[in-house]
């Protein structure tokens, strides 16, 4: 049973709506169930129908230099992947669209493109939420990408993985997964699932503060870890400190991948790769008009690591639409050029914690097992993407 926390910080409320990794840990990871790592702040006087709050997609660029690349994805295909149907998403992204003078992203332009599993069944549970922040946010960093939203029909992983090969088979080169399970003992047979050639996968790393779920653990994923981010009035970047319920620690199961032998000395897995705004306090906003129990509807100001990862999803899509012109080939596992480059590439969080276990939980000068490599430093990160062979 999905259990809800609260927790209390002035002068605004968060709602937390995840469910803790290690309930979820077990022997089969195809009879576990992931959940969308979201948060939403309630804030003081506004209503849901009294308009976005929290960090808008013009500053949100500006803090990470996307505005300095000109390239807005085209030629790509980002696929959203959630459970459940959400019945309004393509209306509530042109609502977002709208508000934030973004080109529209329509099934009658092509741009967007829904699929539902076979007895997919209307959102009940709160999912729907999630789905407006993937489709949302992957549209305004790269508006230039179609979307593809692929809906499982549960939110169990044996449905989630269904749907990934879904979005494959239908063309996706990135796919954004903002949900996440506990670890089993037998996840390494779900791997396959990510290891695609040509597609980039990207998953929430949860917000329960350190544990490691997967996804985000397999090696062929990108694991994004949340931050604080600080900016100014114009959204250039200020500070950035690890947040407190980014998901992260060291894998039980999965082998340290090459890419991290420069890193740390474990052996295992290290969670995650790379960070990117997820305090409900420095959120983002988020429209959706699907109604049911568990739904919120109208505007939400939200939090997550859920939020960062359809952001990076779009990174990854202006990457590879860049080195399309340059006649290259899509990112393959992108990790292998994510870590050399640390130092140049991106905002190191040097600050904060995510639980009270020690350095494991501390953020510090290069790698950590909190906030990863960091946030991006795009204008930076996408020409080296670009370059690479």
């Amino acid at each position: 049973m999905k259990k809800l926390h609260f927790s209390f910080a002035l002068p605004v409320v968060a709602l937390v709506v995840a469910l803790p990794l290690a309930a979820q840990d077990g022997d089969d990871i195809l009879k576990g169930y992931s959940h969308p790592p979201l948060h939403r702040i309630i804030v003081p006087d506004a209503s849901p129908d009294a308009g976005p709050t929290g960090i808008f997609p013009g500053k949100m660029k500006v803090a990470y230099g996307i505005n300095a690349i000109t390239n807005h994805g085209g030629g790509q295909v980002i696929a959203i992947v959630d459970a459940f149907d959400d019945p309004t998403a393509e209306a509530d992204l042109g609502t977002f669209s709208t508000t934030f003078k973004l080109p529209a992203c329509t099934t009658a332009n092509g741009c967007f493109k829904k699929i539902k599993a076979a007895g997919t069944p209307a959102d009940t549970t709160g999912w729907s939420n999630e789905v407006a922040i993937d489709t949302q946010w992957a549209h305004a960093i790269a508006p230039g990408a179609k979307i593809i939203l692929v809906e499982a029909k549960s939110n169990s992983n044996a449905d989630l993985y269904a749907a990934v090969d879904l979005a494959v088979s239908n063309g996706a080169t990135v796919v954004s997964m903002s949900w996440s399970g506990g670890e089993a003992s037998n996840e390494t047979t779900s791997d396959s699932h990510f290891a695609v050639t040509g597609v980039t996968f990207v998953a929430a790393s949860g917000d329960g503060g350190h544990g490691v779920g997967y996804p985000a653990a397999s090696p062929f994923v990108v694991g994004v870890g949340g931050t604080s981010l600080t900016i100014s009035a114009t959204g250039t970047w200020t500070s950035e400190t690890a947040w407190s319920g980014s998901g992260g620690g060291v894998s039980k199961y999965e082998a340290e991948p090459s890419y991290q032998a420069g890193v740390q000395t474990t052996g295992k897995r290290g969670i995650p790769d790379v960070a990117y705004d997820g305090d409900p306090n420095t959120g983002v906003p988020a429209y959706n008009s699907h109604s049911c129990a568990k739904c919120i509807t109208g505007w939400g100001q939200w939090g997550g690591t859920s939020i960062g990862t359809p952001q990076w999803a779009a990174l990854f899509a202006i990457a590879n639409s860049e080195r399309k012109a340059a006649s290259k080939s899509d990112l393959n596992q992108p990790q292998f050029l994510l870590y050399p480059d640390a130092e140049a590439d991106y905002h190191d969080i040097t600050s904060g914690t995510n639980g009270s276990c020690g350095a494991q939980c501390t953020a510090k000068t290069g790698y950590d097992y909190v906030t990863g490599l960091g946030s991006p430093k795009a204008n930076l990160l996408i020409p080296a993407l670009v370059a690479a062979p």
